[in-house]
């Protein structure tokens, strides 16, 4: 149905573990990420980490490589085009990069699934280096949010999804999402959208915490299977629902048969 939008985190949503964690542990660095991890913000650390995979002599091709075979569900491929299918409108919010979920959702033939992709920026430099950005700088702009790291607050990128569907009429969104960054968009949601917290992670149990914050309807799921399920099952409802209200917008407005008319009582009229 045209009228949803589902925005999907990637990081053990989409894929089933974290894509940054995944290609330092995967190419030997994970010492050194551990060391530098409490020295500087995560999206600075795997810039950094960047520059030192290049300086010891790994490549791009060994970073799309790792990529390439990262572990997901397979349900999650099947739920994606199915909800595309139906109409979903389908975006990414994600505190990743850009490079990794282009690579991985090239890689499993998603790439014309996804209208837009929200996450932090990166290029490969003339070196060959990956370069990773802030998605917000954090540096001559802080977005002033306290429950989102400084790169990138996921609740002012949902508000601007939020404003840019605005004209085309009222949108049911549905958010999917795992991490403690994903409470705040949470947040965002209005009476009638619908999120889907991943059972035991930690926008769970911050959304457990503070249920009357939240707007929209709860629907948690566990797998990849649980999410195919509770996702195409939303859909389906929503869909039944708007249909229903627009035959009973339609039956309002039909006019009332000549017959009908005819049986009516004639007006009188009333003499001064």
């Amino acid at each position: 149905m045209a009228g949803i939008v589902a925005v999907f985190d990637f990081d053990k949503t989409i894929i089933d573990l974290d894509s940054d964690n995944w290609v330092v542990d995967e190419l030997g660095f994970t010492d050194l990420f551990n060391q530098l991890l409490p020295t500087m913000p995560w999206n600075t650390l795997m810039d950094t980490m960047m520059k030192e995979l290049h300086s010891n002599g790994k490549t791009i091709d060994d970073i799309v490589k790792v990529l390439e075979r990262v572990p997901i569900h397979p349900r999650i491929v099947p739920a994606i085009k199915a909800a595309h299918a139906l109409g979903c409108e389908l975006r990414i919010v994600s505190d990743a990069n850009l490079f990794f979920i282009e690579t991985i959702v090239k890689h499993l033939g998603l790439t014309d699934y996804f209208s837009e992709i929200n996450t932090n920026p990166s290029y490969v430099d003339e070196e060959g280096r990956l370069k990773i950005f802030p998605c917000h700088d954090f540096h001559s702009s802080p977005h002033g949010c306290n429950l989102c790291p400084p790169n990138m607050c996921k609740g002012m990128v949902m508000e601007r999804i939020q404003a840019s569907v605005a004209s085309e009429g009222k949108k049911k969104f549905i958010y999917l999402g795992d991490g403690s960054g994903d409470f705040c968009p949470s947040l965002k949601l209005r009476e009638g959208d619908h999120v889907m917290p991943r059972k035991d992670y930690p926008v769970w149990d911050l959304i457990c915490k503070n249920r009357p914050h939240i707007k929209a309807e709860i629907h948690e799921w566990s797998d990849g299977e649980d999410l195919e399920r509770v996702l195409l099952q939303l859909i389906h409802t929503i869909s039944m629902e708007e249909a229903n209200k627009l035959f009973a917008e339609e039956c309002k407005f039909e006019t009332i048969p000549m017959a009908a008319h005819e049986s009516l009582p004639k007006a009188v009229s009333v003499p001064h």
